[in-house]
């Protein structure tokens, strides 16, 4: 199996892991309140992956890089956190959603090469697609809620830019940044959490223990190592177009598991999604493909042949 297709399939396994946590985070929050649970989570994916520091002792800059990359991270989970708290269900899936259009606009600027037009048009219908899915309650009128959500939207295009822009061609260990990335988010969420912290965590539960847990290494530490380890390997344009499937395996895991009904504007929205998802994949395979072939060069020292964990 190719780089990409290997690419594509852990960035849908992402999409799906997230898609699962929004049942687990629901109820934590409501036992632990959003600061604490957001520290619990990344102190707990900092413990797991601060062995890594010992292994590989990074650089001046490879520090600098995920310490940056810490922040945007950081940054995009409490916008959104907050900003679900604010707004409709229904206005936060579509204004997030809003990052599979974001995305290669930033990387376009970035890199000053443009995608076809074929892939935005693609990314457009997996955008009307994810509307369709989550209209169902009907949307609310703009709130302050809307505006956090529509900048969590950009600094997470921001995010995957940065993450590709930053990292491709370069000697960077993926664990060691996505540990300096969680070490950040240890330290921002739990000054936030204050003094509330430790009596909150005192009151958890073994099943709520269990669900930090799942958060903290199959959202946090498999989801960030496996999303930067895709993009330095694709692009972020196609990364943000397999990871904005994450609102289709939301919908699918509540319906699962918690009983809720899909209605056929839902099925209409699913089938969108993913035929705009696939559409898009093809766009930007073939335009990447007649960049290299365009301009063929030989691999440096800085791009190794092997990839790194």
């Amino acid at each position: 199996m190719s780089t990409n297709r290997v690419g594509d399939v852990l960035l849908l396994a992402v999409a799906v892991v997230w898609g699962s946590s929004y049942l687990t985070a629901k109820t934590l929050v409501v036992a632990g309140g959003v600061l604490v649970v957001l520290a619990l989570r990344f102190l707990v994916s900092a413990a797991a992956m601060l062995p890594f520091l010992a292994r590989h002792r990074p650089g001046r800059r490879e520090v600098g890089v995920g310490l940056l990359l810490g922040v945007t991270q950081a940054s995009v989970l409490a916008l959104e956190t907050y900003g679900v708290a604010l707004t409709s269900a229904t206005n936060a899936g579509v204004l997030i959603s809003l990052t599979i259009l974001l995305t290669p606009m930033l990387e376009g600027l970035v890199t000053c090469r443009w995608l076809p037009r074929s892939f935005f048009v693609a990314a457009a219908a997996a955008t009307f697609g994810v509307v369709l899915l989550v209209a169902g309650p009907g949307f609310r009128t703009p709130s302050a809620g809307d505006a956090l959500i529509l900048a969590a939207a950009v600094v997470r295009a921001a995010h995957v830019t940065l993450s590709a822009h930053l990292t491709r061609g370069r000697p960077y260990d993926t664990a060691v940044l996505t540990t300096l990335q969680t070490v950040v988010g240890a330290v921002v969420f739990t000054a936030a959490a204050g003094p509330a912290l430790l009596p909150a965590a005192a009151t958890f539960h073994p099943a709520e223990w269990l669900g930090v847990v799942y958060l903290a290494l199959g959202c946090s530490v498999f989801a960030f190592v496996v999303q930067l380890w895709a993009i330095r390997r694709t692009s972020a344009s196609r990364a943000s177009l397999l990871l904005g499937t994450e609102p289709v395996w939301a919908v699918l895991f509540g319906v699962l598991l918690a009983g809720d009904h899909l209605t056929p504007v839902g099925v209409t929205g699913i089938v969108l999604m993913l035929a705009g998802t696939y559409a898009g994949q093809r766009a930007e395979g073939r335009a990447r493909l007649s960049l290299e072939e365009a301009a063929p060069r030989e691999k440096t020292p800085l791009e190794p042949a092997l990839p790194m964990v």
